[in-house]
């Protein structure tokens, strides 16, 4: 990956192979751009030796979400192919795109492998400042909060997202199992009972791509919804944006600034974010019926940026480019053999970093479900959760999102003298900032419609801190790596000589590792124990007392009990969608 900005050039693609075009306007761009890694086409074995094999997974789309699957799945030792039609990442010649990682993410990216590069390269950051006009509304301090303040991840880091991709393709290399692809543009694609063919067209020709399991993560203009006749909830707004790129001589302090109405973009939102390369993202509200090529031009960028930055502040612009957004949510995201994941299952508003983190998320959660189905270790329709859990979480990110977007842009009359009571009232009054809705930040969502989790299931577990029975420190990605994309049942102190017997026979015949949770001074009973002497552990998985907590490869909690009986043992079936499959 390139360490520092410079100059982009324009990969160039194979003759007779259309290169991959822009989308979402990025035809207006303007600046130096960014360098992106270029990967080499590999004739595949279907052209160069007319091999052809049926693969158990194929993913169509090389953006951030696909490669967070693929990375995911070759951890877990998974086959797969993942298909791409450009050579790089990001879009070449265009923009940085999504630039703010929550500590889901990060903790799911430490998981893979590849957080440390992503630390060592983005920003951290938890303080954030909400002005109006020239008055500061309020400001916050993540790591106050205790929902972030306990994970060993910050609550969250700027980056540029071709970074994260770059980081993912490096990882997928080293780990092996899948087969990346690049100029290769699925065109066609037909599913019936006996599986999936995809159609693929290469610089060395087309050829036919069998599969049992197909995911599309390509993106919002995904061809899939057509081919699979999925339909889509869809508003579309008409907010205009212009991303100035940027770096600075006089540098802006690192923290995440927001304006509701700011005077030197004629009293509309801005966004100011510090993120890798000591490049800043700055977001100017435009007017609805702003033209695109013209808010984007260097010499108006140029001019917006003295009116807020000053003439004298140093400004080297990186990228510049318009954009406008839109809210969609497939209704199924489970069609078939297809799984629609990323910006291809929902669109929504940048408010409060809800998209490439969901499509993130979307990844994780069905990474674990394809490999215990594909081993053997769960039932089929385990793969239905995907949808009951995911979609859930969609639903939710565009209904949030779609708030700030009215909060930022309300209609005339009652939307807008909200607002003005809002402002007003949080300058003054702590009660009132909560009605101030610049974005609400993205956490990880619970899961209230899932099948295959208890009532007292669908929490996220937070990578919190522990001690391994010879005193060193661990993770609780560290457990779920352990145990090797199995469940993970905690129990927290000694539950009894009768229950440790019940234990270790259910181990030896589930797809299940056990761990021993010790407080402070207590005596371990099993073999496999760690310590946690500051209870971290024990609220990281919402439990209380002497209990249990099963423990998904998502760092998700299945279900949580209090005795080793039957319930567990119902709770282990239901969380692999076995229940499900006897019904």
């Amino acid at each position: 990956m390139p360490q520092t900005i410079s100059p982009a050039r324009e990969p160039q693609a194979s003759a007779g192979y259309a290169a991959a075009t822009f989308t979402n306007g990025y035809e207006f761009t303007q600046g130096s751009g960014y360098t992106l890694p270029e990967y080499p086409f590999t004739e595949p074995p279907e052209l160069a030796t007319g091999q052809h094999a049926r693969h158990p997974v194929v993913i169509v789309g090389g953006g951030i979400t696909g490669l967070t699957l693929a990375c995911a799945l070759a951890q877990l030792g998974v086959a797969a192919v993942l298909l791409d039609e450009d050579n790089t990442v990001g879009v070449k010649g265009a923009s940085s795109r999504g630039i703010c990682y929550t500590q889901k993410s990060l903790e799911i990216f430490h998981r893979l492998g590849v957080y440390e590069r992503i630390a060592a390269k983005g920003i951290q950051w938890s303080v954030g400042r909400t002005f109006a006009g020239e008055d500061e509304v309020y400001s916050f301090d993540l790591r106050q909060q205790s929902a972030y303040n306990l994970s060993s991840q910050p609550p969250f880091i700027n980056i540029q997202q071709f970074y994260i991709e770059g980081f993912l393709v490096e990882r997928i290399y080293e780990l092996g199992h899948v087969d990346l692809r690049w100029q290769s543009r699925v065109s066609a694609f037909e599913q019936d009972a006996g599986g999936a063919v995809l159609t693929v067209e290469t610089p060395a020709g087309s050829y036919r791509l069998e599969a049992d399991h197909v995911v599309d993560a390509t993106g919002s203009h995904s061809p899939f919804r057509r081919w699979c006749k999925a339909s889509v909830t869809a508003k579309k707004g008409d907010d205009r944006w212009c991303i100035a790129d940027v770096r600075f001589t006089k540098r802006p302090p690192t923290e995440r600034h927001t304006w509701i109405e700011a005077p030197f973009n004629d009293n509309r939102a801005v966004w100011q974010h510090l993120m890798g390369d000591e490049v800043w993202r700055i977001d100017y509200q435009m007017a609805p019926d702003a033209d695109p090529a013209y808010v984007s031009r260097e010499d108006v960028v140029r001019e917006r940026l003295a009116r807020q930055f000053g003439p004298d502040a140093g400004v080297e612009i990186v990228w510049v480019g318009p954009y406008a957004y839109r809210s969609e949510c497939i209704d199924q995201m489970r069609h078939g053999r297809v799984f629609f994941m990323g910006d291809s299952a929902k669109v929504v508003s940048p408010f409060g970093a809800r998209g490439g983190n969901t499509g993130i998320a979307d990844a994780d959660n069905l990474a674990w479900k394809l490999a215990a189905v594909l081993r053997g270790q769960a039932a089929p329709a385990l793969l239905d959760s995907y949808h009951q859990e995911r979609h859930e979480a969609a639903q939710q990110n565009v209904l949030v999102t779609n708030r700030t977007a009215r909060f930022l842009r309300p209609a005339d009359g009652v939307e807008r003298l909200f607002r003005q009571a809002a402002i007003g009232l949080a300058k003054q009054h702590p009660f009132a900032r909560q009605f101030v809705n610049t974005g609400r930040m993205a956490v990880a969502n619970p899961y209230t419609r899932s099948r295959t989790c208890g009532s007292t299931g669908g929490l996220s577990v937070q990578n919190v801190s522990f001690e391994w029975a010879d005193g060193s420190p661990g993770v609780v990605n560290d457990l779920l790596q352990w145990a090797g994309g199995h469940l993970l049942l905690l129990v927290f102190g000694d539950p009894g000589a009768t229950a440790m017997r019940r234990l270790r026979a259910l181990a030896g015949g589930a797809p299940v590792r056990c761990v021993q949770v010790l407080g402070a001074d207590d005596r371990a009973a099993a073999r496999e124990h760690v310590r946690d002497r500051h209870g971290h552990l024990r609220g990281a998985c919402h439990v209380f007392r002497h209990a249990w907590a099963l423990v998904r490869p998502d760092s998700y909690v299945a279900a949580t009990g209090e005795d080793i009986d039957a319930s567990l043992v119902r709770a282990i079936e239901k969380s692999l969608g076995a229940d499900q499959e006897a019904a």
